[in-house]
């Protein structure tokens, strides 16, 4: 079934026009060169309309989503830079498992992202309705976000937000990494303003708790590595209500059942859990690069089990 919500995360299905439209009552809603078809989700600072260009014919399947910063935000020089950000970062890497920004207003109000309109659910979505994953296909999907973590780093980038709510599935099993609203550059040019502590709780690298601590490319694959536990075990390897509870344990606390999970895995793939959720960044994998490998050979491991078994 298809999630409408899953686009942009934690959305409802709200009702209600946009100061910024034009048209209404008398034909589709557009936003400058874009008809919005359906509003088909809100968040606390966006909503996501189903579009299609001006130009096209009204026949034509829409197939683009615009992402609209609310009004209301338009003042908060903090929101609108999360939202240029996720705009630049989009647009300077390209990846098949990336989510692509195609178009973008950032310049003045009404600020919007212009993406492909995708079909199918988030991870979180998936999991809270107790969907899990067996051991294969945690490792096609950690793969796969790993694939879109490269390319970004190889451009040199951290996504600073993966998580469940952040991972998109089609219907055919092809994943796309979204939201690159706390993506952040290594080139270390980042304004001090833009350094404070961002990401969800539950999937931070400990590191990542400390503002202006060394987040780099290591805190994302811990990120993922959270990911993949969560996908095993159908909750995070962490839980609690505040930051200063999830950081102590993210700092000091040993995953809950980490055993279990890591012997329903191939030996390298839960060598390499392990290693992704090493307490020290010194301790992970280094680059995205090694955790694909690992995941592609244990994919094809388990492959192969399946058809001799």
């Amino acid at each position: 079934m298809t999630d409408k919500t899953s686009q942009l995360t934690g959305l409802s299905h709200p009702d209600g026009p946009s100061p910024h439209f034009v048209g209404g009552s008398q034909g589709p809603a557009r936003l400058r060169q874009w008809e919005l078809v359906e509003k088909v989700a809100e968040g606390r600072f966006a909503e996501l309309y189903l579009a299609r260009p001006v130009a096209k014919s009204p026949g034509l399947t829409a197939s683009y989503a615009i992402k609209l910063l609310k009004p209301e935000w338009e003042g908060d020089p903090r929101t609108v830079a999360v939202f240029r950000r996720e705009a630049l970062a989009g647009r300077k890497v390209s990846h098949p498992h990336l989510v692509s920004i195609l178009a973008a207003n950032t310049k003045a109000p009404p600020y919007y992202l212009v993406m492909p309109y995708l079909t199918g659910m988030n991870l979180a979505t998936r999991l809270a309705r107790g969907s899990g994953t067996d051991a294969w296909e945690s490792l096609w999907i950690a793969r796969q976000v790993a694939d879109a973590l490269d390319a970004l780093h190889g451009a040199g980038w951290t996504h600073g937000d993966v998580k469940p709510g952040n991972i998109f599935l089609s219907p055919e099993g092809h994943v796309t990494l979204l939201d690159l609203g706390f993506a952040r550059r290594m080139d270390g040019k980042e304004p001090a303003t833009e350094c404070a502590v961002s990401g969800t709780w539950h999937y931070m690298a400990p590191e990542a708790f400390l503002p202006g601590s060394g987040v780099d490319i290591r805190s994302d694959l811990y990120s993922l590595g959270v990911v993949w536990f969560e996908m095993l075990a159908g909750r995070p390897p962490f839980v609690g209500s505040s930051a200063a509870a999830l950081s102590q344990q993210h700092r000091e606390a040993r995953p809950r059942g980490l055993d279990d999970i890591v012997s329903r895995l191939p030996s390298s793939a839960g060598r390499l859990l392990r290693q992704m959720l090493a307490k020290h960044p010194l301790r992970r994998p280094q680059t995205a690069r090694e955790v694909i490998d690992c995941l592609i050979a244990a994919e094809i491991a388990t492959l192969a089990h399946r058809f001799t078994a």
